[in-house]
Parts: C-alpha cells; sequence; structure tokens
C-alpha cells in the first residue's frame, strides 16, 4: 500500500507553524511557517497541490481539562475559511494540548516563534500518526 502525504498545520492568529509526514515512513518533520494573512489559505492550497497531500492534520486546543477555549473557536474558523477551498485533501483535526510548551522545551534558546510554530506542529503531526498508523 502507497503511503499518504501529510500536512499538519499549527494554527495561530499571527503564524501558521507546518509539518509534513509520509505514512509509509511515519516520522513528522517541520516544515516552516506561514504568516496567517490575506494570502494564507491559497499559499495553504499551493503547498497542498505542490506535495502531493492526502490528509490535512489541524492542531485543535483545548484547556487542560479538555475543554474549548477562544483558540478553538478561532481555530474552528479558521478550518471553515479552508474547507471552502475545492482540494482533493481530507482535513481532520488532532489535539494539540501543550505541544507548543513542548516545542520550545525541545528547541530551548531559539527565539524565532516561527521555528517554535513549526515544531509545534510536527508534535501534532507525531502524535496523529501515532494514534492512526502506529499497527500500518
Amino acid at each position: 500500500m502507497a503511503g499518504k502525504n501529510l500536512l499538519a498545520l499549527d494554527v495561530g492568529e499571527r503564524r501558521i507553524g507546518l509539518a509534513m509526514a509520509d505514512t509509509s515512513v511515519r516520522i513528522a518533520v517541520p516544515f516552516g511557517w506561514l504568516e496567517n494573512n490575506d494570502e494564507i489559505f491559497t499559499k495553504l492550497a499551493e503547498t497542498v497541490l505542490r506535495h502531493d497531500i492526502d490528509i490535512i492534520v489541524v492542531g485543535y486546543p483545548r484547556n487542560q481539562s479538555g475543554e474549548p477555549t477562544k483558540q478553538t473557536a478561532f481555530v474552528e474558523q479558521f478550518v471553515d475559511g479552508f474547507s471552502e477551498i475545492e482540494l482533493d485533501a481530507e482535513l481532520v483535526y488532532q489535539d494539540e494540548s501543550l505541544s507548543s510548551v513542548e516545542a520550545e522545551r525541545r528547541l530551548g534558546r531559539v527565539k524565532d516563534k516561527g521555528e517554535i510554530d513549526a515544531e509545534a506542529a510536527s508534535i501534532i503531526l507525531q502524535d496523529y500518526l501515532e494514534v492512526h498508523y502506529a499497527d500500518s
């Protein structure tokens, strides 16, 4: 069975962290970040098409009790806008609890917030791979 190409998004108000993986390898890799501006959906669509993405994994924020937050509503609104674009990729959510905290811990003294966002996206994607593709 051929692997699927995955793109993860760590959605923030200023930036979107990106990560990619292939289900045949099952290793998520940070893939940079994009400014969250008026061109974001166009740039994401170009990325999806250029890399033949099958599944888009969007980090889903919740508080430590598992309840939705203000950021949850922001991400849901973002996904609503993104889903209006005609793409063949499936859009799914993955819990992103503490992904940014873990990303900052992994990267140590890195000051570039975009790098932290990309690392957070890779953590979200690795979690998704472990849940959905661990036995394949």
